[in-house]
């Protein structure tokens, strides 16, 4: 009889521990989708598993492939800088949140001349991103920048040859700023750039392009502009400043936003406030309603956590935390996913 109780307990005991594997297994998550938060979510992901033990991994392949992946269920969560549709969600199932804020900023490379030391405006900036504009001495950037000695230097446009969020949010700005710009090159996470362009997969490759092509110019998150060192163009503000990219821009941009909407992507481009950066963006999380239960539960665990324990990792890498209010509606909006 002892011998039995021994058995049945060793039975029970081993069948504990491999639930308890299965459980902890389950926890590990995998995410995929915009390049723009990829510095942030593998910090935070180094940082949660020191933590709690739990694995989380991230690629970042572009947003549109985020969209797809987790829209194929391959994987537990995506990233994308391009809102998903309100009418898409419901239609999926999804839930959509926010996790940072961050800048698209415009970079160039043009000897002599450092961060913020040339000055554009919307509508100078898409007439270059759309092939109008072709040299960096053009009266339209020379009426900008009185007395700067500006080279006549072939621009080379540097943009993502992958679908991306960056590129929606970099478009949709410049599409608000010339009917031009809509027409010929068109808003989205992929446009028509024009023939003086060069392509790059991922916010990377685009800051890549413009280090390596003299007179370039490209569009890259503030992230990895300020880990190029890359210089920045002053862009005109809605209310006519001048800004170079920053956090306290950032934060001024979305100050006055309604997160309360389905899918929590208010517009943040150019905002009013007098010191707002013009392309500023959130970025956004996305994963089912429903799923695996542990999958689901790791999903939420991750980013709780991160939200409540990563803000300075996330501000540390040139990114914008949520305000304290956002947070608090992220938070109830992800009880939503089980």
């Amino acid at each position: 009889m002892f011998k039995f109780n021994k058995l049945a307990k060793a039975i029970v005991v081993g069948a504990m521990g491999a639930a308890f594997s299965v459980s902890a297994l389950a926890a590990d998550i995998t995410g995929a989708g915009a390049t723009f938060p990829y510095a942030v979510y593998t910090k935070w992901a180094e940082a949660y598993k020191a933590a709690t033990g739990n694995q989380v991994n991230y690629q970042g392949i572009g947003s549109s492939g985020g969209v797809k992946q987790i829209k194929a269920k391959t994987v537990d969560f995506a990233g994308s800088d391009a809102p998903v549709k309100e009418a898409d969600l419901d239609a999926a199932g999804l839930v959509q949140v926010p996790t940072v804020m961050g800048a698209v900023t415009i970079v160039y490379n043009v000897p002599g001349f450092a961060s913020g030391k040339i000055k554009l405006d919307g509508k100078t900036a898409a007439e270059i991103f759309r092939g109008a504009i072709t040299k960096w001495n053009h009266p339209a950037i020379a009426k900008l920048n009185p007395g700067a000695a500006l080279p006549a230097l072939p621009i080379t446009v540097a943009h993502r040859s992958d679908g991306s969020g960056t590129t929606f949010v970099f478009s949709n700005y410049l599409a608000k700023q010339s009917v031009a710009f809509m027409r010929d090159v068109g808003a989205g996470n992929t446009v028509n750039w024009p023939l003086n362009a060069v392509g790059g997969k991922g916010n990377p490759g685009v800051a890549a392009n413009v280090q390596k092509i003299k007179g370039a110019i490209g569009y890259v998150d503030i992230a990895d502009a300020s880990k190029n060192n890359m210089n920045f163009a002053a862009l005109k503000n809605k209310a006519g400043n001048y800004i170079v990219p920053n956090q306290d821009a950032v934060a001024d941009a979305a100050s006055g936003a309604n997160f309360n909407v389905r899918g929590m992507a208010p517009d943040l481009l150019d905002q009013a406030h007098k010191n707002a950066w013009p392309i500023t963006s959130a970025t956004y999380m996305l994963a089912y309603e429903k799923g695996d239960a542990a999958k689901q539960k790791g999903v939420v665990d991750f980013f709780t956590w991160s939200l409540k324990n990563g803000q300075k990792m996330a501000e540390e890498l040139g990114f914008v935390a949520l305000p304290k209010n956002v947070v608090t509606m992220v938070e109830t909006e992800m009880k939503k996913i089980k």
